[in-house]
């Protein structure tokens, strides 16, 4: 599946817990539906060619927006172990301010 990074896209994060700053070392996205999915602490997860998501995650989750600026290989990297395609999954370079936009 081909992912396009927007520059000025919104990243998203997907969490089972509650805070207001995610860590140095965390994975975020601007694929919304995979941070959802995430958030269900799924011990599986999968996705098509068309992007249909399946997990078995059964936690209640909550969805994130970072809240400032990205850029992406300064605050940002590529996820090195990633299985899912190219620009599905990035890590956080340093701390980073969310805002919880929904419980899921």
């Amino acid at each position: 599946m081909d992912i396009k990074i927007n520059p000025d896209g919104i990243w998203y994060h997907g969490s089972d817990k509650e805070f207001t700053e995610l860590k140095a070392g965390s994975t975020i996205t601007q694929w919304k539906a995979l941070a959802e999915a995430f958030s269900h602490q799924p011990t599986m997860l999968s996705y098509d060619d068309d992007g249909v998501i399946d997990h078995n995650g059964k936690e209640k989750g909550y969805l994130y927006i970072i809240d400032e600026p990205i850029t992406v290989g300064v605050d940002v990297c590529q996820h090195p172990r990633s299985a899912m395609d190219k620009n599905a999954e990035f890590l956080t370079k340093r701390p980073l301010k969310v805002k919880m936009i929904c419980e899921l």
